[in-house]
C-alpha cells in the first residue's frame, strides 16, 4: 500500500490531499487547507511564498507516515534565485500589471505569428516570456516555476517539469526542449532555465519522503484524471478560477488561424498535446460575490444561484475575457458599463448580474468549442467538466444546453487525483495514465447533464456573438 500527499495550489487557496492505494481501491481525503492571499512587495502583487512553504511543512507534519508528495499549481509564474540559491523576492503574481505593453515591445523583434509558431502558446500578457522581459535583470541565476520552486525548497532539486514549462512561451514542441532563441527575447540570460524533466519522476527526498515531479500545471493534472472513454470524441473543461476548454491531440496546431483564435498548445502528462483555450472562469462569480459583500449583501454561492434562476434568461451578455473583467473591483459596475456600451439591456439587480455571468460563460464555452472543432476538424460528442465547477449544477446544465452535447461533470477533485495518479505511476503502483483513468471511471462519482432547450440556446448564441463579442470571429 502506498500513501501519498498531493499539494494542489489555486489562486486563492492551497490544499493538502492524502491518498492511499492498496492495488485496488484508491481512498483520499483533504487533510489541510490554507489561504493563498497575494501580498504587495516593492510595488508588485506577489505570492507569499515563505508563508505558503510554512503551510506546506505544517501539512506534512500533520500527515504521519507517507511515501511521497508532489505539487501542482497554476501556470506561468516563477521565482528567481541568485548565485547563492537565495530567492530574489517573492514570486510576482500574473495579475500584476508590470507586463502592460511588453508584448508590443517583443513584437519589434519577432512577429506574433512567428512567436506562436515557435512556442504554440496563446499570446497573453501573463506568459512567462513577457514577465521575464519586465524583470530587473540583475543577479538572477536560476528560474523555477511555482511547483518546481516548492520542490527546490524541500530538497534542493533545480529542474523544470515539462508541463509547467510548456505554459511559458519558451518551450519548443518540435524538439521537446527549451527554445533558447525565443527565451533571449526577454533580455534574460538563458542559463537561468533549468533542465527539463518528465512528469512522474522522482526529484529527491524530504525527511525520508520521496518528492515527485508530477504535472506541475494543475490543468494537466486535471486532464490526467479525466474519465474519458477511448471510443468517444471527448473534450475537457477544467473549471475553476480559470476555465480551460480543450482536447487532446497527437501534434500541436500551429497555424495562423489557431493563433488568431487564441488557442494554446500545452504539454499533457501523457505526452499528448492539450490544445485549449484559456477563458476567465469562476473568478467572475467569486469577484462579484466579494463586491456584493463589500456592500453589505452577504450571499452564499447557492444564494446567488437562486437569485440568478429567478431572472429572465438571455437578457444580456458580456465577453468574460474582455480586459475590464480581468482585474479586481467594481464587477457590477463593469458589467453594467459593458452592456450599456454594447447597446444591450443593462442588468439592475444582483440576480440579473449573476445570470449574465453564468450565461456568458456558457456561451463563451460554445464559442471556444466551435473554434476547437474548426482547427482540429473534429466533432465532439461529450464534454468532461473537471474540478470545482462540477459542484455548480446551474453552470453544468447551462454548459450542456449551450454546447448541445452531454456534459459529464466530475470528478470534483480531478486536479488532486491527477497529482495522486502520477505519484502512483512514479512509485510503480500503476502502469500509466490510461490505467489511472480506468480507476477514476470505476470509483469516482460523476453527474451527467443532457442538453435541453436547444433552439432557444441557439438563437441566444447568435445574440451573444452579435452583441457581447461584436468584432470577434463568430
Amino acid at each position: 500500500m502506498s500513501k501519498v500527499l498531493a499539494f494542489d495550489f489555486g489562486a486563492s487557496t492551497g490544499r493538502a490531499i492524502k491518498a492511499e492505494y492498496d492495488g485496488k481501491i484508491l481512498e483520499y481525503s483533504e487533510v489541510y487547507r490554507f489561504e493563498n492571499i497575494p501580498i504587495f512587495e516593492n510595488g508588485h502583487l506577489c505570492w507569499n511564498f515563505n508563508y505558503l512553504l510554512g503551510e506546506v511543512k505544517k501539512a506534512i507534519g500533520m500527515c504521519g507516515n507517507i511515501d511521497a508528495l508532489a505539487f501542482d499549481t497554476w501556470g506561468v509564474d516563477y521565482g528567481l534565485l541568485d548565485e547563492n540559491d537565495k530567492l530574489l523576492g517573492m514570486p510576482v503574481n500574473y495579475r500584476d500589471e508590470r507586463t502592460a505593453g511588453i508584448p508590443e515591445r517583443i513584437f519589434k523583434k519577432i512577429s506574433p505569428y512567428d512567436l506562436y509558431r515557435a512556442t504554440g502558446n496563446q499570446i497573453m500578457d501573463i506568459n512567462t516570456l513577457f514577465q521575464l522581459a519586465a524583470e530587473d535583470k540583475k543577479n538572477a541565476k536560476s528560474l523555477l516555476f511555482m511547483p518546481d520552486l516548492f520542490v527546490w525548497a524541500l530538497c534542493g532539486n533545480k529542474s523544470s517539469e515539462k508541463t509547467i514549462a510548456s505554459t511559458s512561451q519558451m518551450y519548443d514542441f518540435n524538439n521537446g526542449g527549451w527554445n533558447y532563441e525565443i527565451a533571449r527575447l526577454s533580455g534574460m540570460d538563458t542559463n537561468i532555465l533549468q533542465p527539463l524533466v518528465e512528469s512522474a519522476t522522482t526529484a529527491g527526498e524530504y525527511n525520508g519522503i520521496k518528492i515527485i515531479k508530477v504535472a506541475g500545471h494543475d490543468t494537466q493534472c486535471a486532464v490526467a484524471a479525466m474519465p474519458a472513454e477511448s471510443e468517444k470524441c471527448s473534450a475537457f473543461l477544467s473549471c475553476g478560477t480559470w476555465s480551460l476548454i480543450g482536447c487532446e491531440c497527437d501534434t500541436p496546431v500551429l497555424t495562423e488561424k489557431s493563433m488568431s483564435d487564441e488557442l494554446s498548445n500545452e504539454l499533457g502528462a501523457n505526452g499528448k498535446i492539450n490544445y485549449l483555450k484559456n477563458i476567465s472562469g469562476l473568478w467572475l462569480i467569486q469577484e462579484i460575490r466579494r463586491n456584493f459583500k463589500e456592500k453589505g449583501r452577504k450571499y452564499s454561492f447557492n444564494d446567488m444561484e437562486q437569485l440568478a434562476r429567478a431572472e429572465q434568461p438571455f437578457a444580456c451578455f458580456i465577453d468574460p475575457d474582455a480586459p475590464e473583467f480581468s482585474t479586481a473591483g467594481s464587477m457590477p459596475e463593469k458589467i453594467r458599463n459593458y452592456c450599456e456600451k454594447t447597446n444591450q439591456h443593462v442588468p439592475e439587480n444582483d440576480g440579473a448580474l449573476v445570470r449574465c455571468i453564468y450565461e456568458s460563460l456558457a456561451m463563451k464555452y460554445r464559442f471556444a468549442m466551435n473554434q476547437l472543432s474548426e482547427n482540429t476538424h473534429r466533432q465532439f460528442d461529450v464534454l468532461h467538466l473537471l474540478g470545482g465547477g462540477t459542484k455548480d449544477a446551474f453552470l453544468c446544465q447551462m454548459t450542456a444546453d449551450s454546447l448541445g452535447i452531454p456534459v459529464i461533470a466530475g470528478p470534483v477533485e480531478a486536479t488532486a487525483l491527477g497529482n495522486i495518479l502520477l505519484q502512483l505511476i512514479a512509485l510503480g503502483d500503476i502502469k500509466d495514465i490510461d490505467e489511472g483513468r480506468t480507476i477514476i471511471r470505476e470509483q469516482e462519482r460523476v453527474n451527467r447533464y443532457q442538453p435541453e432547450n436547444a433552439d432557444s440556446w441557439k438563437r441566444a448564441y447568435k445574440k451573444f456573438c452579435a452583441s457581447a463579442l461584436q468584432n470577434k470571429n463568430k
